[in-house]
């Protein structure tokens, strides 16, 4: 891949952007995705069958290749497998034609008719994703067999050179097995770059022939809490699999780029070779989160094992960037060395800032001498950038648009929207993660040309990228969960022309989206298209239903007989009033396809009592988060909390205690794990009554404690456990203010649900 500024595409896309409202319109009913620049649909369709031929030029290996890939996409979707054949197809057989007589780079033409499919493209990338839009108009569904395709005539390119998803494996460790679904799932969505975050505080996970000990020490840490009486977490990649990887990205067209986070993100390494660091190192903070003191320092032993590192990877990783960090890395142990003071005067540097800015530099030396580029977060901006250094703009978007204008190319990757750990909806069924969110149209709406630059420097802008940070993703699955389906989202604004932008229309493909993802065996969360289901009280020993979908799409169908809904079920279309015991059933649909899963919901009056921790009102929202208990070691046996962790503290809002309650809570504790300065000694911390600590109530937080209930032997059980406690009686309904008291933040204890119960 040439990565170019701005590459609208390799040949005139604007031709393709004078696409028509008329052509618009008869494409619709194709679901590709991302949405192609032009589609117009023709009569009839093409069948596709076992019987059906993959034809190329003889001679052609790269062709041939595609072709094979395509027939195994083929075979995992429909459960056939077209046969590959070098040559031009009898007269009259129905084929699939391959050429070379098509435009350059990752543009492609496809056009479809009843007797044949021919993709034209010059280069291989463009034959490649002609095949992944043949292929993804073969999957509709997740049904085998023949299908056919509709007749079209396609003519695409990309909008941005850059289009990319990066995946933290130094705080989560994923298996090989899942990079390569993940892979997958970028390809046919003509995502082309695959950003590996490979070091960080948490663990260092590639092999480094020179230097054994950052993967025999610096990829092993001992986490908190329960976890800690357990075997060391971590893992690595060695350069075998990592060759691996690279050759399988390559053949679908993506490109890998490491990161190796300099001069902070650190501890890590400095674990392994103390030598490295400013500071003495400590082992035991790598299971914590946040940002780390903890900085390489400036002698020159330290640029030679940098050197030595960057040239095993670059080695292995052929691409034209490779990522040095230069994020979030704090000064505190460079103001504090009298070495590195000594090296700032010597240089004749201002301040710190200056001294980082000099620090990346270096780094790029070696980059340099290898023709290769250097790319880093956008802190690397402050005093000043090598010539031919790239921005990756996180902090916003003010980082690209002063890269830009300082005539540097940047990708745009700003949280929160294109930060996927953030959560996709605030339904307590999301996986663990920030609860702020980051929907699938937060991300669809994002455009990465900023209007604050002129033509010009746009130039400078080679694309847009999301970020899956996996701090709170200790499994392959929720990382997937978070990345899909909103990966999808970014591949379109990155891909489809900005006259192409369509969220309406982008949205009636999600069926189809989710059902290509799991036949390509990706995890994708479907809560944010789930009707969410919340109950109240009603007249007449009756419960009122309201179903909510976050995202707006498709329509509501519910039964109550017990069956499972259909796209001619009833439809939703207000709070339903219902007879206790009832059993709901309801689903998303769109255009009769089903979008979610099914939810069913029991109106049990018993559950207006419950609230889980996600259900209940935070007291502040400084830094929310939804986690996960620490043990037992199943991990789907554990509890999940909705938590403020710079101040644990919840609200049940409108409480009933006119007679009086009874207030059982599950409550469970979590080391206080998270690398946050100075806001440590601003959480609030109320004196203990008893060796153990309570639970205290309060009418407001601000008001009357009048429960406090002692949490006992609760806090000798690492998993969750119960308390129980009385309320008095108080007129009307109030605001229950639910906190604990402690000696110290950490551990730091956590709701899992409340239970009121009024008074007997």
């Amino acid at each position: 891949m040439i990565l170019t500024p701005l590459r609208i595409a390799a040949v005139s896309a604007l031709a393709l952007l004078a696409a028509s409202a008329a052509e618009a319109r008869d494409a619709a009913g194709l679901t590709l995705t991302p949405a192609p620049a032009k589609a117009v649909r023709a009569e009839g369709s093409f069948k596709l069958s076992a019987a059906t031929r993959i034809h190329v030029a003889k001679g052609d290996v790269e062709a041939k290749g595609v072709a094979l890939q395509l027939a195994d996409l083929i075979a995992r979707s429909r459960g056939f497998k077209p046969a590959v054949v070098e040559g031009v197809p009898a007269a009259g057989a129905a084929a699939i034609v391959m050429t070379r007589d098509g435009p350059a780079g990752e543009a492609y033409k496809l056009d479809i008719s009843p007797t044949t499919v021919t993709i034209a493209a010059a280069k291989r990338a463009g034959l490649f994703y002609g095949a992944t839009s043949l292929w993804q108009l073969a999957t509709p569904d997740t049904a085998k067999g023949p299908i056919a395709i509709p007749a079209a005539a396609i003519e695409d390119a990309p909008r941005f050179a850059w289009r990319g998803l990066m995946v933290d494996s130094a705080r989560h460790f994923q298996s090989i097995d899942t990079l390569k679904s993940v892979l997958d799932a970028m390809a046919v969505h003509k995502l082309n770059t695959f950003h590996w975050h490979l070091v960080d505080d948490q663990g260092w996970r590639l092999e480094i022939k020179k230097y054994p000990k950052l993967t025999q020490v610096a990829a092993w840490r001992l986490d908190p809490g329960a976890a800690s009486k357990g075997p060391k977490y971590g893992g690595f990649y060695t350069q075998d699999q990592v060759r691996d990887l690279v050759a399988y990205a390559a053949a679908r067209n993506i490109t890998i780029v490491p990161e190796i986070e300099t001069p902070g993100h650190a501890l890590a390494p400095i674990v392994a070779y103390p030598q490295l660091g400013t500071a003495p190192p400590d082992a035991s903070k790598m299971g914590d989160w946040g940002v780390f003191p903890w900085l390489y320092n400036t002698d020159d032993a330290t640029f030679a094992f940098l050197d030595d590192v960057l040239n095993e990877v670059m080695d292995l990783f052929p691409s034209t960037f490779i990522h040095v960090g230069g994020d979030e890395a704090i000064k505190d142990q460079w103001k504090a060395s009298p070495r590195i003071q000594a090296k700032i005067r010597e240089l004749g540097l201002k301040d710190e800032h200056a001294l980082q800015s000099w620090f990346i530099q270096r780094v790029g030396q070696s980059l340099d001498k290898r023709g290769r580029r250097l790319i880093g977060w956008d802190e690397i901006l402050e005093g000043g950038l090598a010539p031919n250094a790239s921005v990756m703009s996180w902090r916003g978007i003010d980082g690209a648009i002063a890269a830009a204008k300082q005539g540097h190319d940047t990708v745009l990757s700003p949280q929160p929207m294109l930060y996927l750990d953030n959560g996709q909806s605030l339904s307590p069924d999301e996986p663990t993660g920030r609860l702020r969110v980051a929907s699938l149209k937060d991300v669809y709406g994002f455009d990465p040309a900023p209007a604050q630059l002129s033509p010009e420097e746009r130039k400078h802008i080679l694309g847009v990228q999301a970020n899956v940070w996996t701090e709170h993703m200790q499994t392959d699955e929720r990382m997937e969960l978070m990345a899909f389906p909103r990966a999808v989202a970014l591949a379109e604004r990155g891909w489809t022309p900005e006259t192409g932008v369509n969220w309406d229309d982008f949205a009636r493909r999600m069926p189809a989206e989710m059902a290509r993802l799991k036949v390509l065996g990706v995890s994708a969360n479907s809560v944010p298209f789930e009707p969410q289901p919340a109950l109240s009280e009603s007249e007449g020993g009756k419960v009122k239903l309201a179903f909510s979908n976050s995202l707006g799409i498709g329509d509501i169908r519910y039964t109550v007989d017990g069956k499972a809904p259909t796209p001619t079920s009833g439809a939703y279309a207000g709070a339903l009033d219902l007879p206790a015991g009832t059993v709901v059933k309801a689903r998303a649909f769109v255009d009769g396809q089903a979008l979610s899963r099914e939810r069913t919901v029991t109106l049990d009056p018993a559950a207006l009592l419950t609230r889980t921790s996600g259900q209940l009102k935070g007291c502040t929202d400084k830094v929310t988060l939804r986690m996960i208990d620490d043990a037992p070691a199943a991990f789907d046996k554990r509890a999940m909390f909705t938590v403020d962790i710079l101040n644990p503290c919840w609200i049940w809002q409108g409480a009933d205690l006119s007679k009086g309650a009874l207030l059982t809570a599950r409550v469970g504790q979590l080391p206080f794990n998270f690398q946050v300065g100075k806001d440590r000694d601003k959480i609030p911390l109320r004196a203990p009554a008893t060796p153990e600590g309570e639970l205290e109530v309060r009418l407001g937080c601000d008001g009357e404690r009048i429960a406090a209930i002692p949490l006992g032997r609760a806090a000798r059980n690492p998993q969750v456990s119960t308390i129980t406690g009385r309320l008095p009686a108080h007129p009307g309904k109030v605001d229950l203010c639910l906190s604990f008291t402690a000696k110290s933040v950490d551990p730091y204890w956590v709701i899992d649900r409340v239970t009121l119960k009024p008074a007997p």
